[in-house]
């Protein structure tokens, strides 16, 4: 666990746009002692995330950690929507989808609002693409959105939730 504090600090320290108004010793104060939590950021590390801190609920009194790598997460990739897009394919399955995944890692799949937020903090997904959270009536169209950046501005898009790319993966968001 030392070295992910290490690399969780060392990330937070290096891109303070992030989370204006936080300190580290804050931020540490909330990962310890959350075994739950610190095993969540260990599989968003170890997918290729990245998580760093790009927020605080005042509310929740909870840290907001989303994956802040530059291209949507290498290790979670070629995935199709959900399992009811999975079961659609009758050949040439992905190996896993973004919500299952998602529940494993235990994150919460980004939406709209969420994407919108971290791209204001940066430039994320200049050359992939993430899977969003898709409301349900686009959903049980057959649909699913995914965003990215291009030409200096966020779009949103859609596309079967049965298809997968190389280059599209999903981003979580884990509040501590």
């Amino acid at each position: 666990m030392n070295n992910l504090f290490e690399k969780l600090q060392e990330r937070f320290e290096k891109h303070p746009q992030r989370h204006r108004g936080l300190s580290w010793d804050k931020v540490q104060q909330h990962l310890e002692g959350k075994l739950d939590k610190l095993e969540v950021l260990t599989k968003m590390e170890e997918t290729g995330g990245e998580p760093d801190v790009i927020g605080f609920d005042e509310k929740s009194g909870e840290c907001i950690f989303v994956d802040c790598s530059p291209e949507s997460p290498s290790g979670r990739r070629s995935l199709c929507y959900d399992r009811a897009a999975w079961e659609k394919r009758k050949s040439a399955r992905p190996g896993n989808t973004v919500m299952d995944l998602a529940k494993e890692i235990g994150v919460e799949v980004l939406d709209q609002d969420w994407y919108r937020h971290l791209q204001s903090l940066g430039e994320f997904d200049t050359k992939t693409s993430s899977w969003i959270l898709t409301p349900g009536e686009v959903r049980k169209l057959g649909g699913a959105l995914f965003m990215d950046r291009r030409y200096g501005q966020v779009f949103v898009y859609h596309n079967g939730a049965d298809s997968y790319y190389g280059a599209r993966g999903f981003r979580g968001l884990v509040r501590v």
